[in-house]
């Protein structure tokens, strides 16, 4: 709107700290360079900064700041699909808020110079973390209105925010078989079924029949993302890692190591059914090509958690 009308004031809105606070880079247009960090519990505090443009006075009917938790789903079409209840519907799809939170930073009133307004958001419990997938994104961001007789004014600004996991009680590994009668048999092995972040993957592979010409080996980590329910859902995979493991045809016998450091990659942890709306897996893809460019693949489950 501002390329027609131009709007009457500026608005800018100042995080408290945010020079110190670890910032998260997010690949996406719509947030910007960096995104201040927050944790679940934290508080969410500010000012904000309103000024007239060009000297002129600029009559309101109220300042207010919001803070929201957000599930946007990136297009109109997936958004009538899962046929989503008590979507709010905007120029880029639809959006189910599951945290709103308001205060009133000034009255009604005539603005004649900048004023400055703080607000805080004290211990905002965040259940989920922020996430930017393929068909929709989680997201928490402080929104501005200053409101007008017209239209308002409004303006926004990201945060991000990470969920901490303890590590789990037990760890299970992952054993299993692969094979193709009087072909192939090999057995792989992960140490563990679990992993946080910046974990390592050890396993191995263990050739006992090989009459197959393979060429080489690789190991993929692929995410699957789910939105909305059955039948209506949506489901979309992702190759995040592509790591090859062995070039050249194996023996019978032959075993051949895995480690794989995760630090390196840019992964989201496990989301199970967040506020009813989606889902994210995780796999490992085990792939063998053969000289005739034929592609034999098994996958297994794993759950990622931030530590």
């Amino acid at each position: 709107m501002d390329i027609f009308f131009k709007s009457p004031v500026d608005i800018e809105i100042r995080l408290e700290g945010e020079d110190a606070r670890t910032h998260v880079d997010v690949p996406a247009p719509d947030y910007g360079k960096s995104v201040p960090l927050y944790a679940d519990g934290e508080s969410v505090k500010g000012t904000v900064i309103v000024r007239p443009r060009d000297g002129k006075r600029f009559e309101h009917l109220g300042v207010k700041v919001q803070l929201i938790g957000t599930i946007e789903y990136k297009n109109e079409a997936l958004a009538s699909a899962i046929k989503t209840s008590g979507s709010n519907t905007g120029d880029t799809g639809a959006s189910d808020d599951f945290l709103s939170m308001a205060q009133e930073l000034a009255a009604p009133a005539e603005l004649k110079h900048p004023e400055t307004f703080e607000f805080e958001f004290k211990n905002v419990e965040k259940q989920y973390e922020s996430y930017n997938g393929v068909n929709v994104q989680l997201r928490y961001y402080v929104r501005v209105l200053v409101l007008r007789r017209s239209s308002n004014v409004i303006r926004e600004r990201n945060i991000w925010v990470y969920s901490y996991k303890m590590p789990p009680d037990s760890i299970n590994s992952i054993k299993m078989d692969v094979g193709i009668e009087d072909c192939l048999h090999i057995e792989f092995e992960y140490s563990k079924s679990r992993y946080h972040l910046k974990d390592v993957i050890v396993g191995r592979i263990y050739f006992l029949l090989v009459r197959l010409k393979i060429k080489h080996m690789e190991l993929s980590i692929i995410r699957r993302e789910s939105v909305g329910a059955p039948p209506n859902q949506i489901n979309e995979s992702e190759t995040l890692v592509r790591f090859e493991i062995m070039d050249g045809a194996p023996v019978k016998g032959e075993t051949i190591p895995i480690r794989l450091f995760l630090g390196g990659f840019d992964l989201t942890p496990t989301y199970r059914d967040v506020n009813k709306k989606f889902s994210t897996r995780t796999f490992l893809s085990l792939v063998l090509i053969d000289e005739d460019m034929r592609r034999y693949f098994k996958q297994s489950e794993i759950i990622l958690y931030r530590q």
